[in-house]
């Protein structure tokens, strides 16, 4: 029997909260869990859940504040990296899922690390799109934001280019992006996120998040030594000209990982955009491979 490849547009409630997700694949299949950054939501993984639901149950859920996941103020709401991963948990518990392959990429790379720092025997492997875990892969672009985090104030905020608006939305996905690949992006992408930030509150519930990156980064010896006491199973996926993540960040995970796969794109921060067949074929066999290896 053909494997069905559709994709299920689902919304469940935790902790009061409506979680929206996507799914495909059997739930006796190995567990994918896909964790988008900003500003976008698991939109950004349309094209690469049918493909790997053949070898996967994929599960992208929408984080909140984000896609169409409730969107709390932050009065009711507490925007930290910590929480959505309790959310997220509580996600994974609701649908039935210990243990899972988990994506990892910008903000979603907080969310997921926290899951594994918490429980690292539920996380069979992590497959790293341009999500940062080291102090290398932040470059001179992060001063600003680094001053911030150190002395939370109004004028220091002011020094950070403002990211929180349409045109900030729109270079996310095309900054860095190679002029060949630029016509691959389409506009929706930005549009549609624009729309769903623009709810009652968003837009402070996004800087709280930012304020909270701190908190992450500070975490990073923790993801240093969770990657070498563990070696979990990685598969590294990376589009070389993100603007946000330095280079060094990929050799920074190798050096801890020497089982690391590793495949480089001529892309940018948005690497699904541009190379979604690619990523979607490495990424199932990663997880093929993984639970064959372990069986």
């Amino acid at each position: 029997m053909a494997q069905d490849a559709r994709i299920r547009h689902r919304t469940t409630a935790i902790d009061g909260l409506d979680l929206f997700y996507r799914e495909a694949g059997r739930n006796d299949a190995p567990a994918v869990l896909l964790l988008h950054g900003y500003p976008t939501s698991s939109h950004m993984f349309r094209h690469v859940i049918g493909p790997l639901s053949a070898s996967a149950r994929v599960l992208a859920p929408d984080l909140p504040g984000f896609g169409f996941s409730s969107s709390p103020t932050v009065d009711r709401y507490s925007y930290t990296f910590e929480n959505l991963a309790a959310t997220i948990e509580g996600f994974l518990d609701a649908v039935g899922v210990d243990s899972f392959f988990v994506y990892l990429f910008d903000f979603g790379a907080a969310v997921g690390y926290s899951l594994a720092l918490r429980h690292p025997g539920r996380v069979r492997g992590l497959i790293v799109q341009n999500g940062n875990a080291h102090e290398v892969g932040l470059g001179p672009a992060w001063a600003s934001a680094k001053a911030y985090w150190a002395d939370p104030t109004e004028e220091n905020l002011a020094k950070i280019p403002e990211w929180r608006t349409f045109e900030g939305v729109r270079e996310e996905y095309l900054a860095g992006m190679p002029e060949s690949a630029r016509e691959l992006v389409p506009p929706e992408c930005w549009h549609v996120d624009w729309m769903q930030m623009c709810r009652p509150g968003n837009l402070d519930a996004q800087l709280a998040l930012f304020r909270d990156y701190a908190n992450h980064v500070a975490r990073f010896p923790l993801i240093v030594e969770f990657h070498r006491r563990h070696q979990p199973p990685v598969l590294l996926l990376w589009g070389r000209h993100d603007p946000f993540f330095e280079f060094e960040e990929v050799l920074a995970y190798g050096r801890a990982l020497p089982a690391l796969e590793m495949h480089v794109f001529n892309s940018s921060h948005f690497l699904l955009e541009t190379h979604a067949a690619e990523c979607s074929e490495l990424m199932a066999r990663f997880v093929s491979a993984t639970v064959d290896s372990r069986s």
